[in-house]
């Protein structure tokens, strides 16, 4: 492929913040005199590149500058929203209209509202999250040719590469309400995949791995992300099914993050106020094994995961949400709150850096431990009903017999369901997935469902 590559890398983002501080006060200000009885409005610009090498020719490169305002007007509790990427002067008039005439047509929700002004974020903190890449389109191109030789020349049944893909992304958010709150803070994101496709006289398989970070210096070498992309690839080839059967299982500490967010989508407002959760009514009771401890922690320096204040302006704190097993809170924005007579818990937009307790054993330890079971590395599908909690998912990985991998394991399904799995956890591994804002371990369960081969076939 020849193309001419521009180099579009952004100059002067972050500089920009003060000019959309000045857009949204302007807004709130022009909202008061047309009698909005309350407004918010956001921006959000983000700027980056991204390029795909395969087989060392470049498949695509990607530039994009996104940029958005969006503002929600209140006439008593009718609510109107509107968005726009244009930010001239007519535009955004026009946008504040459109949401005007929507809030009047709307009917009164009670519920509605800007969240409450004790509990928005005065001081916001700098969480360290900033760290541009001066890196350009042709040196992401030459980064990720190396990375793919890398990979391929590590072992000779490595046949094909599916793409290295390198991407560069910096971005602002700026909040503002007319409660009195106007901050913002920028951010960057980073990271490098590398899959591959080996094959014997077995067939073909397919893996890799990827590094993502706030701080480019803290990617993982290329040699590093190379070796452990061809390892991955290589260890999954000869796989066989196995019977359908009750063991044993561990969540490999790159797929148990899954598992979690399951968790904290049952436990979020809009879930449970349409009771839509298996876990609709559970403060105050046993959801996870009594081993089990998790915690909020958004404040954590440069985490993939941090926030100084929500999508509202509330600050955000350290939480705990479970306890020895025991359910502590929800994870609520200020309407699911109303909705549910509670308080907002400065969760609008998600949840922020989610840490597990964990214990002093390696994966080895629990492989060992287990003795004889399955290690899952792959899931696959959609098959989690969140209102009964049961669980079916595609997946694959490796057979462990003695507390060894025996052999890899394809076409299988696990099942089970969410209450008795969380229940289950006997362990949780010192191997921390920090590539993720759900930052656990590999994950043992006492047993679970696998449906394979039946014993005639």
């Amino acid at each position: 492929m020849s193309t001419q590559i521009e180099n579009q890398h952004p100059i002067g983002l972050i500089n920009k913040q003060e000019d959309y501080k000045n857009l949204l006060t302007e807004l709130i200000c022009t909202a008061k005199k047309h009698g909005v009885t309350q407004t918010e409005a956001s921006i959000s610009h983000d700027t980056g590149f991204s390029v795909t090498v395969r087989n060392q020719e470049v498949e695509t490169i990607e530039h994009n500058r996104n940029k958005s305002l969006g503002i929600n007007v209140y006439f008593g509790r009718k609510k109107g929203s509107a968005s726009t990427s244009d930010f001239s002067s007519q535009a955004i008039k026009s946008t504040f209209e459109a949401a005007c005439h929507i809030a009047r047509f709307t009917t009164e929700d009670p519920f509605n509202g800007l969240a409450e002004s004790q509990f928005l974020e005065k001081t916001p903190s700098n969480l360290d999250l900033y760290h541009p890449w001066s890196i350009d389109p042709q040196n992401a191109i030459a980064l990720s040719k190396e990375c793919e030789a890398n990979a391929l020349a590590l072992d000779n049944r490595l046949t094909f590469s599916e793409g290295v893909s390198l991407s560069t992304q910096e971005a602002i958010y700026i909040y503002a309400n007319s409660n009195g709150f106007l901050a913002g803070y920028p951010s960057s994101l980073h990271n490098i995949s590398c899959n591959l496709i080996a094959k014997d006289k077995m067939g073909m398989q397919r893996d890799g791995s990827f590094t993502i970070n706030r701080n480019p210096d803290q990617l993982q070498s290329i040699e590093k992300l190379a070796k452990e992309a061809a390892d991955n690839t290589v260890k999954r080839l000869s796989a066989k099914r196995i019977l359908t059967c009750q063991i044993p299982v561990i969540y490999h500490a790159e797929i148990a993050p899954g598992l979690i967010r399951t968790f904290l989508e049952a436990i979020s407002g809009g879930t449970l106020y349409r009771n839509a959760s298996f876990l609709v009514d559970h403060i105050g009771k046993s959801v996870f094994a009594k081993r089990i401890s998790i915690y909020e922690k958004p404040h954590l320096l440069s985490a993939l995961g941090s926030a100084p204040f929500d999508d509202e302006g509330v600050r955000t704190s350290d939480r705990v949400l479970i306890d020895e097993g025991i359910l502590c809170g929800y994870l609520l924005n200020s309407y699911s709150a109303r909705k549910l007579g509670l308080q907002t818990t400065g969760n609008a937009g998600g949840f922020h850096n989610i840490l597990l307790k964990t214990s002093q054993f390696k994966l080895n330890d629990l492989l060992k431990q287990m003795e004889k079971g399955l290690l899952v590395t792959e899931v696959m599908g959609q098959g989690i009903n969140l209102v009964t909690g049961d669980y079916s998912r595609g997946a694959a990985g490796f057979w462990i017999e003695n507390g060894e991998i025996l052999f890899p394991v394809e076409e299988i399904t696990i099942a089970g369901n969410l209450k008795d799995m969380y229940q289950n956890i006997v362990a949780i591994g010192n191997d921390i997935n920090h590539k993720s804002t759900i930052q656990t371990g590999s994950i043992l369960l006492e047993n679970m469902m696998i449906a394979g081969m039946q014993n005639h076939q």
